[in-house]
């Protein structure tokens, strides 16, 4: 490898693929984006296809490499992160035989209750097999059905045949891998949701065959294990010529999303924390230990980085939210476009952008009006797991406008992530004095002003917020294929801007933030009750 080699990063996330090529100094040297569908399902499906996954890889790949002007012969690897805790089973052939069922997807959850052996409904595990899985996992089997084992525990009782068919059950990234090398692994740090795995020596991570008994799986349909940075092999030659690259190019394991963000965000010390926004969202940072926090949803896992933890947890909706209301609320169709036009016909692109939007919410005031936004779109994971709680908007009135209804929504989900901070912060022990914010939805200056505000704390921003999974999975290649450091090259993020809490706009927050947390307390049981009989693709 020499100083001009460059890498190839892939991140399958659940709108689309993403392809972009980075430098040694980690510079973004072309991206490309290509999307995918995805499919909600009656009683809490949610599927997407790995074939059109496979064809949106390769089009941001060949449009990538098209734009960069980069030579196919600087091209040293492929590094890929993806959606986590997605499953998708393959025959003996490696053709997928089902839907991927991702991350979103609960019809898993009356699998997961019988094997974690709830006493009575009283308590949500089995006090022995809770003891287990804590002590050797570092968690235990999520009761929302939305981990790997619960998927693949769904489809063993409900597609049978697939099951008996299945040679592999394999996460999104380790499919995307074995389609690029033809080896079939799974990292430490993926593997973690199946639930039944070893994960106190970080870097000796095995199958535990206790576990494997709870779970009722066979060894032998899980794939080998090995480090993120490892080396699987090198491209398969259909791949190699379909993308014009050297058959030399080596595959790199790889990482899941949220390990792959927290690399790229360059926050890579104990406690350096950095906040995703996207489609979803999350608060983590590394720590030093193993640990547990099953009655706020929220664990530390193997890391991609090497002797490290990472405290994973999730918030299931951030910027759907936004999405939700633009698409379907202020602008279904593209109706209201400001061109002047008509409507456009159905089918067509939605003419207006998140930019417009905070447009429209730069003219509220802070505090959207005490119009409260609460984003449970889709049920929550953290700090509560509750898979049937639902939000909207509250306090709504005659003198609420467009701008208000935007401006909540933002603010909303800073205030579900403020909910988030307390917990993190006493599950680390430390104070986060900063935060690093990172995704698509960090582009909006108002946004990350919004969230200094309401978590009172300095958010800082670096270049290219939306790739930062992309530049992780370029960290890890470089160093599986020349031994650098990750540290390093993760270190090569450039922040372009901090905002600091104003400290005149506590006192709105803390009472809006007063009543977020009243809403969840009076409304949860209603909510249950009035969800637990209904179709949960409706609500989306």
């Amino acid at each position: 490898m020499t100083a001009s080699s460059t890498v190839l990063a892939v991140d399958l996330g659940t709108s689309g693929a993403k392809a972009a090529i980075f430098s040694q100094s980690g510079e973004v040297l072309a991206s490309a984006f290509r999307p995918t569908t995805l499919r909600l399902l009656p009683g809490g499906g949610a599927e997407q296809d790995p074939a059109e996954w496979w064809q949106a890889i390769l089009g941001a790949c060949g449009d990538c490499l098209g734009q960069s002007g980069v030579e196919p012969a600087r091209v040293c690897a492929v590094g890929v992160t993806a959606q986590w805790s997605g499953t998708v089973a393959v025959g003996v052939d490696g053709e997928p035989l089902h839907p991927a069922l991702i991350w979103m997807d609960s019809r898993g959850a009356p699998n997961i209750d019988e094997i974690t052996g709830s006493t009575f409904g009283l308590l949500p595990y089995g006090i022995r097999r809770a003891a287990r899985w804590i002590t050797l996992t570092g968690g235990a089997p999520a009761k929302s059905g939305k981990d790997s084992l619960a998927h693949i525990l769904y489809l063993r009782e409900h597609a049978p045949a697939v099951y008996e068919k299945t040679r592999y059950f394999l996460e999104p990234k380790d499919y995307i891998n074995f389609r690029l090398s033809g080896v079939v692994a799974a990292s430490f740090d993926s593997i973690a949701l199946h639930w039944v795995t070893d994960n106190r020596k970080i870097d000796a991570i095995d199958y535990h065959p206790a576990l494997l008994a709870y779970a009722g799986l066979e060894r032998e349909k899980l794939p080998p294990l090995c480090k993120a940075s490892q080396v699987l092999g090198p491209l398969r030659g259909e791949v190699a010529e379909r993308l014009g690259l050297s058959r030399d190019v080596r595959v790199i394991a790889g990482t899941p999303d949220v390990h792959g963000t927290a690399l790229g965000s360059g926050a890579v010390d104990d406690f350096a924390a950095h906040l995703y926004l996207g489609t979803s969202t999350w608060l983590s940072c590394h720590v030093p230990f193993k640990k547990t926090d099953v009655l706020h949803n929220m664990a530390s896992l193997p890391a991609a980085l090497p002797g490290r933890y990472l405290l994973v947890n999730e918030q299931e909706c951030a910027g759907s939210c936004l999405t939700q209301l633009k698409d379907r609320i202020l602008f279904p169709d593209g109706a209201g476009a400001t061109n002047g036009q008509d409507s456009p016909s159905r089918g067509r692109p939605n003419p207006h952008s998140f930019a417009d939007l905070d447009d429209i919410a730069g003219e509220a005031p802070a505090g959207s009006g005490k119009l409260l936004f609460l984003p449970w779109l889709y049920g929550e994971r953290s700090p509560v797991e509750e898979r049937l709680l639902r939000g909207g908007f509250f306090n709504y009135s005659l003198a609420t406008t467009r701008a208000h209804l935007v401006r909540s929504v933002l603010e909303g989900v800073a205030l579900n992530a403020r909910w988030l901070l307390g917990y993190t912060e006493r599950f680390c022990g430390v104070r986060l004095e900063s935060l690093r914010l990172v995704g698509g939805g960090a582009k909006s200056r108002l946004w990350c002003q919004i969230y200094a505000d309401v978590l009172e704390r300095p958010v800082e921003c670096i270049d290219s917020p939306s790739l930062v999974s992309l530049r992780g999975a370029a960290a890890l290649a470089f160093a599986g294929v020349e031994s650098g450091s990750l540290r390093e090259f993760a270190g090569r993020a450039r922040v372009t801007g901090r905002f600091e809490p104003r400290s005149e706009l506590q006192g709105t927050y803390r009472e809006l933030f007063d009543a977020f947390l009243g809403y969840y307390e009076n409304n949860r049981r209603s909510l249950a009750r009035l969800n637990s009989s209904t179709d949960e693709a409706r609500h989306v």
